[in-house]
């Protein structure tokens, strides 16, 4: 597995920007994608959340191997958002918020954020997600079910991010009809998925301040290195079949999975896996 370090920019024009990254579907590390004068970088910290919000119940995930036979993992805790947040204060966890949608319960905090949208508009303000995670924990590798183009910024802590491009899904041992891969890349096993050694990716280290875009349809394995939050922002798929392949995932194909999987149960699961190993093994022999 190779990895190159994401290209990191500021001062680009929109036209710049758009050429350059955007429309190639190139990822790349904003320093001014938010700006710096936003109330939310001085405003925002954990006491001030847990005074707005902290008596609200929160959906917790954690680790996701032992979910590999369903697109989207189930939550594995509840508790207060206040003491999840003192919780990745005091120590290293597992656990994560995930698609926190804060700014729907608290519509005032989308003031406190100002863009400098470099798509022309494209990027849907009114749908932020907040994403908070404690120290060492992290997300499947997997690609977003409606191809959206992201853009992501820290706003404390720091994450890395590894991405790689949709044409590689078959070296990530994609699973047929899911979104994520059965393969772990942090510990790759490469006697048991040889195709993870072929693949070739970006690597992205964003702190605060910083805005990563993840182009649409790539690969993203999301790590915590410290704890932290970040919020997501999404632009839709310029091109018409991406487009149509995001309508299609999630109108189609996660249903069609849901009920495969009730009907024929662990079988369906097995099929799957040996359909993503016998794609790994072509997509091997096609690059030797």
């Amino acid at each position: 597995m190779q990895l190159k370090q994401t290209d990191r920019r500021s001062g680009l024009s929109s036209k710049e920007f758009l050429e350059q990254y955007f429309n190639k579907g190139i990822p790349v590390i904003l320093d001014d994608f938010v700006r710096k004068d936003s109330p939310a970088f001085s405003k925002w910290n954990y006491s001030y959340f847990k005074e707005i919000a902290g008596d609200n119940i929160i959906e917790l995930y954690g680790k996701e191997d032992g979910s590999n036979d369903r697109a989207k993992s189930a939550p594995v805790a509840k508790m207060k958002f206040s003491e999840y947040l003192d919780l990745i204060e005091k120590e290293p966890t597992d656990l994560r918020i995930f698609l926190f949608n804060l700014i729907k319960l608290k519509p005032e905090l989308n003031n406190d954020i100002i863009y400098n949208d470099l798509t022309g508009g494209k990027v849907l303000k009114w749908l932020p997600f907040l994403f908070f995670g404690g120290e060492g924990s992290s997300t499947r590798n997997h690609f977003d079910i409606d191809m959206s183009n992201v853009f992501i910024t820290q706003y404390k802590g720091i994450k890395r991010v590894w991405l790689f491009p949709l044409e590689q899904s078959d070296l990530m041992y994609r699973l047929p009809y899911n979104f994520h891969s059965i393969a772990n890349l942090k510990n790759p096993d490469y006697t048991k998925y040889p195709a993870l050694e072929y693949l070739n990716g970006y690597e992205a280290e964003i702190h605060p301040g910083e805005t990563l875009l993840m182009p649409s349809g790539y690969w993203h394995y999301i790590q915590y290195v410290t704890e932290g939050y970040s919020i997501s922002v999404r632009a839709l798929p310029s091109k018409r079949m991406d487009k149509w392949k995001g309508f299609r995932n999630l109108v189609i194909t996660r249903h069609f999975d849901n009920t495969m999987r009730k009907i024929f149960k662990n079988k369906w699961y097995e099929y799957k896996i040996a359909i993503a190993t016998s794609r790994a093994n072509r997509a091997i022999k096609k690059l030797k």
